[in-house]
């Protein structure tokens, strides 16, 4: 008897572990601000999907989207300065699978904005 709760136990276990990633239903994508200055928001594709107050060397939480590319819209507000990035196109690109993404932005010196895409 006490083998069979024993194997039960270590069964259950098993089975009730899951992935960080199963059964997802979107795309998550989060910002990790690899600036020196503090980024009041940061909106990823449309209006609605905007991260907010990300100070240097953190991240915000993550966002679901429905599709989304390593790449995307991107307008950073700091202070009363914009930074935006902006794709021309997604010819040729396949949209990401569901799961955690990061993206890794800074702001060059000539004011341009740095995506580092980062599979989490």
């Amino acid at each position: 008897m006490k083998r069979f709760a024993l194997l039960f136990l270590i069964a259950a276990v098993f089975i009730g572990c899951s992935d960080r990633d199963d059964n997802l239903e979107g795309v998550n994508i989060r910002i990790k601000n690899e600036s020196n200055v503090i980024f009041d928001t940061v909106q990823v594709g449309s209006d609605e999907m905007i991260h907010e107050n990300i100070g240097p060397d953190e991240y915000s939480g993550y966002l679901e989207y429905e599709t989304a590319y390593s790449y995307a819209y991107i307008n950073i507000m700091v202070g009363e300065e914009s930074y935006v990035f902006q794709p021309i196109d997604f010819v040729g690109e396949t949209p990401l699978e569901n799961g955690f993404y990061t993206y890794g932005l800074s702001i060059s010196e000539e004011g341009d904005v740095v995506l580092n895409f980062i599979v989490d």
